[in-house]
C-alpha cells in the first residue's frame, strides 16, 4: 500500500456526510408544493398568482436587502426565502391586497429569520411569524374568503387585490365561509371529496389536501423530512375528533373532516416538519406532533376562531428547545446513573 493512498487520510468528523443539501431540500420543497400551487390558482384565479408571487417577492427582497454582505449570495442561493414566501402565499386569502401580501413576506424573513441570525438560528416558523402578523394587523381582510371563480373567470382581478397601501380595500361580491366557518359557526358539513380536490373556499394553497398528500410523499421518499412529525399531528387530530365526535356527532365534525379541512396538511406536512424549528430527537418529534395536533383540536373547538394550525405549530416551536433537552438519547457508553 503507497503512504499516499488517499484511504490513510486522516479527518475530523463526521466521516460520514449527507449528501443533501440545503438548497437541494429547499428545491424538493418547492417542487413538492408545485401542484397545490397550480390548483390554488386554477381555483382562485390570476388574483392568486399575484398573491403568492408577491409574497415569494416581499420575503427575498427583504433577504437580499437586510443579509450581510458577505453572506448575501449564499443566503440568495439556498432557496429558503423563496419557500418562506411560497408557503406564506399559500396560506394567504386569494383577495388579500397585494401590498398586505408583500409585507407579509418581508416580515417572514425579517422578523421570523433574519432578526434571529439566519437560517439555522430562528426559533419560530417564518412563513408563520409572518401570517401572525398579518392575522394580528389587518384581521378583517386576513378573514374574507372569496368564493372560487374556476377557469372561466381567470383573469377577472378581485379588486381588494390591488388596493393601494394603507386604504381600505374593497371586496367584489359576498365573502364566502371557510368549511371550517361553516362547521364552527353553522354547524354545516362539506363533502369530503370537495375537500380532497379543493372546491372549497379558503387560503390559496390549503383546498386540495388530495395534492398536498402527495407532495408530502414526495419529501418523504426524498427524505426531507422526518416522518415522525406529520404522522403524529395527523393520528393525534384524527384520534381527539374522534373522541369528541363519539361524545356528541351532531356538534363535532367527524375525524375525516378534520384532517382534510382547513390548513392541517399544509401545515403538518410543509411547516411543523422545518428542520430549525421542531425537535430532532425521534421521541421529540412524537411529542411535538401530538402537542401540535391537541391544540389544533382544542382551539377549532373551543376556541375563537375556526382555525387553529398556525397558533399550534408557533406555541409547539416555542416548546422545541426543552423537548430536545429532555428527549435526548443515551449517549453511547455511557450507562445510566444508579444509587
Amino acid at each position: 500500500m503507497k503512504p499516499k493512498d488517499p484511504r490513510l487520510l486522516v479527518q475530523p468528523a463526521p466521516l460520514l456526510k449527507q449528501p443533501l443539501t440545503t438548497s437541494m431540500a429547499m428545491a424538493d420543497v418547492a417542487l413538492a408544493l408545485t401542484p397545490a400551487t397550480l390548483a390554488g390558482i386554477w381555483f382562485f384565479g390570476l388574483g392568486a398568482l399575484l398573491v403568492v408571487a408577491t409574497s415569494i417577492a416581499g420575503a427575498m427582497l427583504t433577504e437580499r436587502v437586510f443579509s450581510p454582505t458577505e453572506v448575501r449570495r449564499a443566503r440568495m442561493l439556498d432557496g429558503s426565502g423563496l419557500v418562506t414566501g411560497l408557503l406564506l402565499g399559500l396560506s394567504l386569502p386569494p383577495g388579500l391586497p397585494l401590498w398586505m401580501a408583500f409585507l407579509g413576506g418581508a416580515t417572514s424573513i425579517g422578523l421570523g429569520k433574519l432578526i434571529w441570525g439566519g437560517l439555522g438560528y430562528n426559533l419560530f416558523n417564518p412563513a408563520l411569524v409572518g401570517r401572525a402578523f398579518l392575522l394580528a394587523t389587518f384581521p378583517v381582510a386576513m378573514t374574507t374568503w372569496n368564493a372560487q371563480t374556476g377557469p372561466a373567470s381567470f383573469f377577472d382581478v378581485q379588486t381588494s387585490i390591488l388596493a393601494a397601501p394603507f386604504l381600505q380595500a374593497t371586496y367584489d361580491g359576498i365573502s364566502a365561509a371557510t368549511p371550517l366557518g361553516l362547521m364552527k359557526f353553522e354547524s354545516q358539513s362539506t363533502p369530503l371529496w370537495d375537500l380532497a380536490i379543493g372546491k372549497t373556499n379558503g387560503c390559496i394553497g390549503e383546498t386540495s389536501g388530495l395534492l398536498l398528500v402527495l407532495g408530502g410523499i414526495f419529501l418523504l421518499l426524498r427524505r426531507d423530512l422526518d416522518w415522525r412529525i406529520p404522522a403524529s399531528i395527523l393520528l393525534s387530530v384524527a384520534a381527539f375528533s374522534l373522541a369528541l365526535f363519539l361524545v356528541d356527532p351532531d356538534r363535532f365534525p367527524n375525524p375525516l373532516f378534520s384532517l382534510l379541512s382547513g390548513g392541517l396538511l399544509l401545515g403538518a406536512i410543509y411547516m411543523a416538519t422545518d428542520p430549525v424549528t421542531s425537535p430532532i430527537t425521534p421521541n421529540g418529534a412524537w411529542i411535538f406532533g401530538v402537542g401540535v395536533g391537541l391544540l389544533v383540536v382544542l382551539i377549532r373547538v373551543f376556541g375563537g376562531f375556526p382555525e387553529g394550525v398556525m397558533y399550534a405549530i408557533l406555541l409547539m416551536n416555542a416548546a422545541t428547545p426543552l423537548i430536545d433537552r429532555y428527549t435526548q438519547p443515551r449517549v453511547f457508553g455511557k450507562g445510566t446513573k444508579t444509587q
